[in-house]
This record gives structure tokens, sequence and C-alpha cells, in this order.
């Protein structure tokens, strides 16, 4: 916040200073210029994140292979006559009606140079093998165009294409706190322009790359862009909501973001060559670059920055098209704010803390690992069961199709209940629950596909619950002195859990459900974790590191009983504690009895219990919303 100092003296004093949060419901918290930015901005916005970051999954399909012998092509004989003389067969375990199977990485070892025709061939079960020299040949019935097929990723290479989604991962993280330096530096909207330009660059790169490594280098330079993408104009537009509005604002881009992964499904099924896919899911995103006439720098940036005429020309023109108008006395503070956080900012940043604070003390040090483990097997859960999720049932794009899908009635359900019971609960079960599902797929013959698939999407359903649960409950455990560092640091270790993902993937390979059951236990694990964490619904929420360390110490194993929050008054007065004794103890108003006015109570509880209760946006010690603290 720009200031949120409370006058605690008996004497009325005046307050100099202006709060974008108290200013934002006079000009319109949630009006038309908001509404027209999350609706044609900030939604749209969460396309090109979830296009980009998952279209690579249809460009590594591997269609049946096995090896080439040159020599029989020449033959007038046919694809199958080709493989009865040339590869050998192998046992097959399996559900299909057959108990062999082609070998897919060796072929008969002959002297295939002197073969002429058919009645040439003395084949002989006998005959020792050898690996394709001379390279593959694919069946492209169902699988037409593929890196897999340009680069010949099969056999000992099999692990490569998995590589290609590592590097996507290692991008994220290096993207993020890149792009959020930018961010600061040089404003949101510049930011989001560069943004979107490497994301340009790297999916055209994707697309001419006819080395494999160039391939990967392209998607390094996507990764880069995932989730900032769309993080820079989403905060934007978090920070002109009103704060009752910004869960709404929250919850409506994960809604969205979804949605795009639904439309990605239906691209990749319409269209199946994975150079014209790369392509058809970037470059028509060209067109937000006319965002740089519609797009608005952050008010709340620009005053950090100093630069008043601009920051007033965005708040006139939402107060303008909201049909409102600005106080008369605002000039007059938004002129002393900017002296005052002048000063402000050279004391904060002498007191800037580091991430070792999280560790200096025993309950803040547990609370920061336990946060940090949630954090991460939250999201390595929730991408990796993304990215598994073509290859489980019969259609790919069905299955990608249905596990997007799943995703929006967990998020309403879980915007729900968190205002209601609670986060640690909430939580808990919905990591636990999803890695049960996990892990009992395990227990099916290998012929469930359908009932593998149905077992996947409930898991998916709940894990995607816990992905929306665990950012707000981070906030709201880690001190406001801490908060930014504290979310950092889990993010960015989160960010960095990625990077194994597609390894355990890679398990499926060989057994579809070992990459569900690691998994699960990774869900459970994290998830019976959370309730050594302490409630924080209706709580005082700590500010400084000494009241965090105070918050929970108390935890008696009774609280993993508790469903819900202890409503006992406190003494505290940090602003976030003297919001929450407005809410518990209704107080009176304190007016000018001389006046002849006589005190009343609050009537905006409603209103308050929404802003302490849904998920917050948090910012530095200057009051901005960071990107690098939304990753």
């Amino acid at each position: 916040m720009f200031s949120r100092e409370r006058h605690k003296s008996d004497s009325p004093e005046v307050d100099d200073s202006i709060d974008l949060d108290d200013l934002l419901p006079k000009i319109g918290e949630f009006g038309i210029y908001q509404k027209l930015l999350l609706w044609l901005v900030c939604l749209p916005a969460c396309l090109p994140c979830g296009f980009c970051a998952f279209n690579q999954l249809f460009m590594t399909d591997v269609p049946d292979h096995w090896c080439k012998v040159p020599e029989l092509q020449m033959l007038n004989i046919t694809q199958y006559e080709r493989k009865l003389l040339s590869i050998p067969t192998k046992v097959r375990s399996y559900y299909l009606n057959y108990n062999y199977c082609f070998e897919k990485c060796f072929r008969y070892a002959m002297d295939w140079s002197d073969i002429r025709s058919v009645s040439e061939i003395q084949l002989n079960k006998n005959l020792t093998v050898e690996p394709c020299y001379d390279g593959y040949e694919f069946n492209i019935t169902e699988v037409s165009s593929s890196i897999v097929i340009d680069f010949n990723l099969v056999c000992e290479y099999d692990v490569y294409p998995t590589l290609g989604l590592v590097a996507l991962n290692v991008g994220g993280p290096i993207g993020v706190y890149s792009f959020g330096y930018l961010n600061d530096r040089i404003g949101r909207k510049k930011s989001f322009f560069i943004c979107l330009t490497t994301l340009l660059i790297g999916s055209i790169m994707t697309s001419y790359a006819h080395e494999y490594w160039l391939w990967v280098l392209a998607r390094a330079i996507v990764g880069l862009t995932i989730p900032a993408v769309y993080q820079i104009p989403f905060i934007i537009s978090l920070e002109l909501a009103g704060p009752n509005y910004r869960s709404f604002v929250t919850v409506m881009t994960c809604i969205f973001y979804t949605l795009g992964l639904i439309l990605l499904s239906v691209v990749t099924y319409l269209l199946r060559d994975w150079r014209s896919l790369a392509l058809a899911t970037s470059v028509p995103f060209t067109v937000y670059y006319l965002y740089w006439f519609v797009l608005p720098e952050s008010p709340r940036w620009l005053l950090m920055r100093g630069r008043l005429e601009e920051a007033n020309d965005i708040l006139q023109t939402i107060a303008r098209v909201n049909k409102k108008e600005l106080p008369d006395e605002y000039m007059i503070k938004l002129q002393k704010l900017i002296l005052e956080l002048k000063e402000d900012t050279q004391q904060k940043n002498k007191q800037q803390e580091s991430v070792f604070t999280l560790c200096r003390t025993p309950n803040m040090r547990l609370k920061t690992f336990l946060i940090t483990l949630n954090w991460c097997a939250s999201e390595m859960v929730y991408v990796g069961l993304s990215y598994y999720g073509p290859a489980i049932g019969d259609n790919q794009y069905m299955s990608f199709f249905l596990s997007s899908a799943v995703e929006i009635p967990s998020y309403l359900i879980c915007w729900m209940l968190m205002d209601r019971i609670g986060r640690r609960w909430p939580l808990c079960l919905s990591m636990v629950i999803s890695g049960i599902f996990c892990i009992v797929t395990v227990l099916l013959p290998k012929d469930a596909i359908t009932e593998t698939l149905i077992l996947y999407l409930i898991s998916k359903l709940f894990i995607s619950a816990s992905f929306l649960i665990i950012y707000p409950y981070a906030g709201e455990l880690y001190p406001t002195a801490l908060r930014g560092v504290g979310i950092g640091t889990s993010a960015y270790i989160g960010g960095l859990g990625l990077i194994i993902i597609p390894f355990i993937n890679y398990l499926g390979s060989n057994n579809l459900v070992l990459p569900l059951v690691v998994m699960g236990a990774v869900s459970v694990v994290g998830g019976l974790s959370a309730l050594r964490l302490p409630e924080t619904l209706h709580c005082p929420l700590p500010q400084t590191a000494e009241e965090g360390e105070e918050f929970g110490k108390d935890w008696t194993y009774k609280d993993c009983f508790t469903c819900g929050a202890k409503t006992e008054a406190t003494t505290n007065d940090s602003y976030e504690n003297l919001d929450q004794l407005e809410l518990t103890q209704a107080p009176l108003v304190e007016v000018d009895e001389a006046a002849g006015i006589a005190p009343k109570r609050r009537s905006s509880m409603r209103k308050l219990l929404r802003q302490t209760s849904v998920v917050e946006t948090q910012r530095d010690v200057d009051g901005n919303i960071k990107m690098t603290y939304w990753f």
C-alpha cells in the first residue's frame, strides 16, 4: 500500500496521504473501464500462455515405428510384408488379441544389398539382430507429422522430446525474474510487448527449426515468456480493480486460461502438422500489438516513479469512463504522497528483508518449509497431470479436452469453500484426494483405459483446486514484511520442481500408471503436511517478522481437526489486524462529539469481510504488485 498508517492519538489528525484502494471506490472499483480492461485485455492475454505452453505436447506424438531396410522398399511388397521379412518379433503381455509384436529398434542382421526379390530371402528366426542403421519407417496413418518423425527421435533418442519439455520449463523461472526486473524498471506496458515479441520469435523459430537442438533452443525462448506473457496485463487489471473484486479477477483469469486450453484441444485436433500448429498458436497473437493503444500503464508504478501527470491522466480516464469524478482534494493529496513516497522508499530500501530472514526463527522456518513443500507439490502435480493428459485414454485430443474442462467447476467450488471453511482443510483434502485417485490407478488392469481416464480426471479436478488455494494461503501466512521474498522463494522452488516433471512422465512410456502413482504420492505427502499450518480465515494476519513467528506458534494436534478459524480478539495493531478488529468487534466509529454527532456502528461489515477473506493482491514494500510474486 502507499500509505496505511493509522493515527493512534486521541486528537483528530488530518490524513494528507491517499491510497488508490481508497480512491478506487470513488471513481469505480469495477466500473465500465475495469470491465473492458478485464474482458478485452486481461482475459484474452491468457490465450498465448496456454497455447504455447501446451502445444508442444502435440508436436511430439510418437507413431508406430520400425527399422528401415532401403533394399526392401525397392521391392513390390506391402509395408506389412516388409516388416514380416526384416523385423523380429517379441512376446507382449498386454491386453491386445495378439501375444506378439514387432521390435521397434532392431532388425535381422542380413546382407540386404544383394536382395533382388522376395524369393531370395531365406528367413531364419535364429538370426542375430542389429540396430536400425538405415533409420526408421513410421506408420503415418494416425500421426502424420511430428518432430519425432522429422528428427528420428525414437529408440536411443526417445528421451529427446522430454528434454524439449524440460527446456521449456527451465526458461520459465529465468523469464519470470528477467521480465519481472523489466516490469519494475521500465513499467508493465513496455514489458508486456517485449514479452509478447519474445514469445512470437520463439514460436516462429519453433516452426522453422530443421535441427533438433535449434528446436530445443526455440522452446527455451518460448519458456522465457511463460507465464509472464499474461501475468503483466493480469497485474494491471488487479491494480486497477478495487479490493472487493480482485478475487473475481483472479478466478476469472483461471477460468479463461482453462477455456484457452479447451480451445487448444480443438485447434490441435483440426491441425495435425506440427509446424503449422506452432504458427497457428502464436502468429494470430500479433493482433495484441494493438493493445499498445488501449493498455494503460499501472498508476501505482507511475506514482512510484514520480510520474504524477501520467498517473493522473489514467485515473482521470477511469473516472470519466466510469462516469465518476475525482475528489477535489485528490491532486493536493497526491502531490504530498509523491514527496512522502520518495522519502519512504529510501528508508524502506535500507530495511529490505532477505530470504534468510525466513529461516532465523523456528516457527517461521517451519512454516516456510511447509509452504514451499505444498507449493512445489501442488504445482508439480497440477502441471504433471496437465502434461500427461494426452497419454491417457484412446483419444489424446478428447483426453486433453476433458482434463482441461474439469478445472472450471473446481475453481468455482473452491472459490466458495475458501471463504466458508477456510484454506487449510480445502488445501489438504484437495491434494490428498487427488493423490489417492492417482495411486488407485495401479490397482486397475492394464486394459481398463476408460476407468483410468475417469480416475485421472477426478484427480485433476481436485489438484486444480489446490493450485488455486496455495497462492492466497501462502500470502496470508507470510508476514507483510516478508511476503514478497517469501512468496518469491516458494514460487521459485516450485518452478524448479517442474523441471523434473517431464522425466516423471517419461516413465509412462513403459508403464502407463507409474507417473500417476509417483505424482499421487507427492500430492498426498504435500496435502498431509498442510495440516501443520495454521488456519488464516478471519484471522489477524501478521505484518512484521516477529508477528509472523508468533502466528501459529501455539499449534497443537487438536487444530488438525478444526475446520475454520479461531475468532479471538487481538490487540495487535498492524493494519491488517486493525481491519480484523473492525470485523470481529464491530467497533464504534470515532466522530467529533463536539459537533453533536452520536457514535454509530460501521455499516460496511460485509464489505470488510469480503476484503479480508478473499484472494488478496500481494505487494512489495512500496505498494506495487510485483510480477515475480505471482509466478
